[in-house]
């Protein structure tokens, strides 16, 4: 999938967080590390979720929900490479059993945020605007903040309204 992706996309496609996520998943079971698997659950659970309810709406009935999986419904992509795409399925549940079998390690909230940061700011400084990368430039052309205020709100937003939450049921229903 990376060789596609690099070819089909650039390197800045994977650094969209859900892509890292998938990355992660691969030392995360390799180490047995609860740290990584928690911070995959923490960064990707609710917008891989997200994105699999999008498809299967507009995949069912027509309807574009939120618009994430958009690019999946694109006759100019390959089946095979929107196919390739399928992962973001996987991963809630992937993420799930991860920190089932492995537990659920508190510091996950912290490291993914510090992740997100680091993310965030390299996309923002070093990638292409027109690609939008984990959208850093900008919600949509009716969303009334932008450039640098909307850029720090989305630092905020992230762990605040998507990690937090997300950390706090996890941490509810798994423990340590």
């Amino acid at each position: 999938m990376v060789v596609v992706y690099l070819r089909d996309y650039g390197p800045s496609n994977l650094l969209w967080f859900s892509d890292i996520g998938l990355l992660m998943a691969v030392p995360a079971l390799w180490l047995e590390s609860a740290r990584l698997s928690s911070m995959i659950a923490v960064g990707t659970l609710f917008l891989e979720s997200l994105w699999t309810v999008d498809f299967l709406v507009r995949l069912v009935s027509g309807v574009n929900l939120v618009g994430l999986s958009y690019y999946m419904f694109e006759p100019d992509k390959s089946l095979f490479l929107r196919g390739l795409s399928l992962f973001h399925v996987i991963m809630p549940v992937l993420a799930v059993w991860l920190i089932y079998r492995l537990g659920y390690d508190r510091r996950a909230l912290i490291a993914q945020t510090i992740l997100c940061w680091i993310v965030l700011l390299f996309c923002y400084f070093f990638t292409d605007p027109a690609k939008n990368i984990n959208l850093v430039f900008g919600f949509g052309e009716k969303f009334p903040l932008q450039g640098r205020v909307y850029f720090l709100a989305l630092m905020a937003f992230d762990p605040l309204v998507i990690y937090l939450p997300t950390h706090l049921a996890l941490k509810k229903i798994f423990g340590r």
